[in-house]
């Protein structure tokens, strides 16, 4: 083993152990103490030497190389043989120069000749030819994190509700005094576990085509804001968050109507309290709008209001109107939803797994996160049900 090699895998002991004390130290807050992050600054300057080291060594190497080299070298063969050589010839030069770097490099550097996969495993990459841009398809946000209540919390959160309110009577003068007791009941905000995982070739990762690591991030962020959005909405409570449309626990059921017209609108409007109406919205599916685009007033004016300003959201009768891909076609919520309280145990936490599939030559990414929701008043969202 070379001396460059050897530094490197004292780099890679290095760094592992830095990342076992930090995992090994840390609080149930997911915190140091003060003396532990000064012993782990003292492991990182010590990664950091190690790589100084290893650069230093490597051009020490490259220069040794370069001046071994002879002043003239001599005609051995005729001109332009060199362009003669095979196909097969070639190749396996390109192969070998490609994993000596990457042997140098801990496989950091990894040239696409190494790579020969099939392209829906992504990874067949042609150098002269591939373009640099990464074509997706748009992801909707998770309108929820908007709307609702958000809650860092270390464990289960408990939200007290009053149950009743103090009620004024009149008395005569002299007369005796009433006393009436205030009830409470709780919301629990638990954690349920919500996970993406996927796997992609070492080659294609440390490609320089595009940073996929960083997409990698992005695209598990909309994956997780996307079942967040379905359970805030539609969740059952097992397992999942309780969602808005909830047929027990969620907001309240008004009465099924059989088509929907422009008279159930202003019923379901007007259904919400008048407190919960300041800062109540829309959520409903593509669908239902464009069913309710087709409705007028008495008057044989259209109902819906285009936003003409960018950023501000369409609005149904002077409220605005979310939509989500999530909701039910056949059902319009209406409320006030800051009284949805989402509570987030910790934070996200992303991880790459190295060890897991290395024989098979591919890397592992897994981003996990714990998250409860819940209506915590149900009088809050006024859900109106529609047969057809």
């Amino acid at each position: 083993m070379t001396n460059l090699q050897n530094l490197i895998e004292k780099r890679a002991k290095a760094w592992e152990g830095a990342k076992a004390f930090v995992e090994s130290k840390k609080d149930k807050d997911g915190l140091l103490k003060e003396e532990d992050v000064q012993t782990y600054n003292e492991m990182e300057a010590k990664i950091a030497q190690f790589s100084s080291e290893i650069e230093r060594v490597s051009r020490m190497e490259q220069m040794e190389k370069e001046l071994s080299k002879p002043m003239n070298t001599p005609l051995t063969g005729k001109p332009m043989a060199e362009k003669m050589q095979s196909e097969k010839e070639q190749k396996n030069a390109m192969h070998k120069d490609a994993m000596l770097k990457a042997l140098r490099s801990n496989f950091r550097q990894v040239d696409n000749v190494l790579q020969e996969k099939v392209d829906a495993d992504g990874g067949y990459l042609v150098p002269e030819e591939y373009d640099n841009r990464l074509i997706q398809s748009l992801e909707g946000e998770n309108i929820m994190r908007q709307l609702g209540h958000t809650i860092t919390t270390s464990g289960d959160h408990k939200i007290n509700i009053a149950a009743t309110t103090p009620a004024a009577a009149w008395i005569d003068e002299g007369g005796q005094l009433t006393f009436g007791e205030a009830t409470f009941k709780q919301a629990l905000l638990d954690a349920h576990k919500l996970h993406v995982a996927i796997k992609v070739t070492e080659e294609l990762l440390y490609d320089s085509a595009f940073n996929l690591e960083n997409y990698i991030l992005e695209q598990f962020g909309k994956a997780l804001a996307n079942a967040e959005e379905d359970a805030f909405l539609n969740g059952d409570g097992t397992g999942k968050p309780t969602g808005v449309f909830h047929q027990t626990n969620g907001g309240t059921y008004l009465t099924e109507v059989a088509t929907l017209k422009a008279d159930d609108i202003i019923n379901l409007i007007h259904a919400l309290k008048r407190p919960y109406r300041k800062g109540a919205v829309f959520i409903l599916n593509d669908k239902t709008i464009a069913a309710i685009r087709k409705l007028k007033d008495n008057n044989g004016a259209y109902m819906w209001q285009p936003s003409y300003q960018v950023g501000e959201p369409d609005r149904l009768l002077g409220y605005p109107v979310y939509t989500s891909q999530f909701a039910p076609e056949n059902k319009i919520a209406f409320g006030d939803f800051s009284y949805y309280n989402i509570g987030d145990r910790g934070t996200r936490s992303f991880k790459q797994l190295t060890e897991l599939f290395a024989g098979n030559g591919m890397i592992g990414f897994v981003a996990k996160e714990r998250v409860d929701g819940k209506l915590i008043l149900k009088e809050a969202v006024q859900i109106l049900p529609i047969k057809a």
